[in-house]
């Protein structure tokens, strides 16, 4: 059994759907990334997310998802979340991701040659004690490139190039890297 300090996973989910107005598809995602979080112990982060002045905080902003919508225990995760402090929001990435989140890993179905890494590879980055954080994109244009530059590396979950649907990708990477972690733990 591996022994030590693990690092810690953040779910990053990046709007690449509307920088001006929030949507519907942003507070799905958010309701629906709440409860993996949690599930699996990692944290949750948004970035370029054009929330409304008044909401200050994650657990603002969490509170106002959960009043419009029935996902996740009616946002009672996500808040959850929030009040443990593993919710947080940052404007757009410029040319990397704040420090504290650790490696930025592009979740795509397109990886760039040199690039492509595995939930294997991931969990052992994370028990070894470096921290990650998984972006995913929101919107039918997935990621940009200049996000995809940022990134190190680049997990195609299904090992295919298969494109799947936002909330699909998260349950399939933060179920598959969850286990992962799990199970090279127990080693």
């Amino acid at each position: 059994m591996r022994s030590g300090r693990s690092g810690r996973v953040t779910i990053g989910l990046y709007n690449s759907y509307d920088p001006v107005k929030f949507h519907e598809a942003h507070r799905r995602a958010l309701a629906r990334a709440g409860p993996l979080a949690l599930a699996f112990d990692f944290n949750l982060a948004t970035f370029g997310f054009p929330y409304g002045k008044e909401l200050r905080t994650p657990v603002e902003v969490a509170r106002w998802t959960a009043d419009s919508t029935s996902i996740g225990e009616d946002g009672k995760y996500l808040i959850e979340l929030a009040e443990k402090g593993r919710f947080s929001s940052f404007d757009f990435p410029g040319k990397g991701l704040p420090p504290q989140l650790g490696e930025a890993i592009a979740t795509t179905c397109h990886p760039a040659d040199g690039k492509v890494t595995n939930v294997d590879e991931l969990a052992g980055i994370v028990l070894s004690g470096s921290s990650l954080c998984l972006l995913f994109g929101l919107g039918h244009r997935g990621m940009p490139k200049d996000a995809l530059a940022i990134c190190k590396k680049h997990l195609d979950i299904t090992g295919g190039g298969y494109s799947l649907e936002t909330c699909t990708a998260l349950g399939a990477v933060v179920g598959a890297l969850g286990h992962a972690i799990r199970s090279q733990r127990k080693k």
